[in-house]
């Protein structure tokens, strides 16, 4: 680009003797000169592009509980992050794209692809049970795309794709707790309660159902070793709508402790039936059935005394890497602004976004997906739901998160509220009080 002509010849002047300008003048005419010979060098450089992260959430269909809290939770993290994330090479913006799965594993496939091929996406994001992440996660294993998922226990994550221990997966990393933690946490409840340790298990033949139910790495060899005599009457269909034949299988077997991981409509389904029947398990301790206020709301005072595994709480003493709010913090905003009870998806959304930022902060490229994916490899971040640290396993690829025992009472301020019976997985996480029968 040429500079002022008269400038140029000025200091030419100067220079070659002819009358001398002012030592000011002069250095102020060469620093004009060479500000516009770099010009246009610093006006080329382009801003950082947007990292597109994208998520996957079953936000309608028979999961679609699992999605209730993603609304409140993407306004807040896309008004955190509206500003972009600091990185060595920039300030990225971050661009949040979102599909619905419909609760289907085929679609959940089908939108996960468009992320991939139409959007372009650097990042994938995923949760909500085996259907909806395995196949969210082998398409970015498919296509090499790094992917963050949790909400699923971790062996029909891992095993259910058909993972192998000694090689794990390249592009995708999940956080969550395993059936092993299941077992802890539903027997320190059991175990609190006069039963004659009969478990009668209520599976379904899905992803959860299977993985749990598994005779080898599921739950009935672990609480056959705990002294508990195991009646699996084998898988019932999603979606079934009669229970008669299970009911009474479990009658005539004289089950008192009742366990399983069926979707909310098959076990509000179940229960109502198993009532009307007159089947009167004294524990029944379930999960992902009944884990959101809205399921125990439609299922009314039916549901007191149902325990369960327990994600989240905001009793935790965790919280946000992105805003520094607390878990109780969140619960409450989050309750201020829905008028709904929190659940522990609440937690684990806003737990997805923080490891997105901090994968973006620490990559050394962040438009480049092998450098995110140097990043996700190298995660030790304390999150609203706990440290995130994938060195630790149990398994390649995975990383465990703290579980508690979670049972449900009548409430104050809401109509039932799920309070904590058991912290032997996580002392950290304190007990509110001791578990009770069911009240029949």
């Amino acid at each position: 680009m040429q500079t002022n002509r008269e400038d140029e010849m000025t200091i030419l002047r100067t220079l070659s003797g002819a009358p001398k300008l002012s030592r000011r003048r002069a250095l102020q005419l060469a620093g004009a000169a060479a500000a516009a010979s770099i010009a246009p060098f610093g006006a080329a450089r382009a801003a950082p592009r947007p990292i597109k992260v994208g998520y996957v959430s079953p936000q309608t269909g028979p999961l679609a509980a699992l999605g209730e809290t993603d609304e409140f939770g993407l306004a807040l993290v896309r008004d955190v992050l509206k500003g972009g994330v600091a990185n060595v090479g920039g300030t990225f913006p971050i661009e949040i794209i979102v599909k619905d799965s419909q609760s289907s594993p085929n679609r959940a496939a089908e939108v996960a692809g468009e992320l991939v091929l139409q959007d372009g996406v650097d990042l994938m994001v995923v949760g909500s049970t085996p259907e909806n992440s395995n196949p969210v996660c082998d398409q970015c294993e498919l296509n090499g795309v790094p992917c963050i998922s949790t909400t699923t226990p971790w062996q029909p994550w891992f095993f259910g794709r058909g993972g192998d221990p000694a090689k794990g997966f390249q592009w995708t990393y999940h956080y969550f707790w395993g059936v092993e933690d299941i077992v802890e946490v539903f027997t320190a409840i059991w175990n609190q309660l006069p039963t004659n340790k009969k478990v009668g298990l209520l599976l379904a033949n899905d992803g959860d159902g299977n993985a749990w139910g598994d005779p080898k790495m599921g739950v009935p060899p672990m609480l056959a070793k705990l002294g508990f005599a195991i009646f699996d009457p084998g898988r019932f269909q999603p979606l079934q709508q009669d229970f008669s034949a299970l009911i009474s299988a479990y009658k005539k077997e004289g089950v008192e402790i009742l366990a399983g991981v069926p979707i909310p409509p098959d076990f509000k389904n179940f229960w109502t039936q198993a009532r009307q029947q007159g089947f009167q398990p004294k524990v029944v301790t379930m999960g992902k059935a009944y884990s959101f206020p809205e399921v125990m709301d439609s299922m009314g005072d039916i549901g007191v005394g149902l325990s369960q595994e327990l994600w989240w709480t905001p009793t935790a003493p965790f919280k946000s890497s992105l805003t520094g709010i607390t878990a109780m913090e969140l619960a409450q905003k989050y309750e201020a602004t829905t008028g709904r009870e929190w659940h522990g998806g609440l937690g684990f959304v806003h737990s997805m976004f923080e490891l997105a930022a901090d994968v973006v902060k620490r990559a050394k490229d962040p438009t480049d997906k092998a450098s995110l994916l140097d990043a996700i490899k190298a995660t030790n971040l304390n999150t609203i739901v706990g440290p995130i640290d994938w060195s630790k396993g149990p398994m390649k690829n995975v990383c465990k998160t703290p579980l508690v025992s979670g049972q449900w009472v009548k409430g104050k301020k809401w109509k039932y509220d799920l309070i904590v019976v058991g912290d032997t997985e996580a002392p950290e996480i304190p007990v509110a009080a001791k578990p009770i029968a069911i009240p029949y």
